[in-house]
């Protein structure tokens, strides 16, 4: 089993920054890929970024591209999500994943461990 728990939410302004983290727990997850999807009031739950076991070929929303940086630690076993210039419309749930698989998807049903989530309030 593995346990995820993110850190880091918070409110800001509009333009403001965010560091997301989500530190992994019960066995390494240095070989599985790792995600961040998050779900608004309303909204079904989306896929925001994803990294591969090695930390290569980050994968991004459209949504988030050029704003938002995946990246990972295994050593601490720990993904973390640098979000900047963020915008009213990122405000969400955050929810970090994992798949007992190296390599990344956008799909949630591909991942088989999820955090409890951490608030993101964006104000205008």
């Amino acid at each position: 089993q593995v346990q995820l728990v993110e850190s880091g939410g918070g409110l800001v302004q509009a333009g403001g920054s965010l560091r997301l983290s989500c530190a992994a727990s019960g066995r390494s997850v240095s070989s599985y890929a790792m995600g961040w999807f998050r779900q608004a009031p309303g909204k079904e739950r989306e896929f925001v970024a994803a990294i591969n076991w090695s930390g290569g070929s980050p994968d991004y929303a459209d949504s988030v591209k050029g704003r938002f940086s995946i990246s990972r630690d295994n050593a601490k076993n720990t993904v973390y999500l640098q979000m900047n210039s963020l915008k009213p419309e990122d405000t969400a749930v955050y929810y970090c994943a994992t798949r007992t698989f190296g390599y990344s998807a956008r799909k949630r049903s591909l991942y088989d461990y999820w955090g409890q989530g951490t608030q993101v309030t964006v104000s205008s």
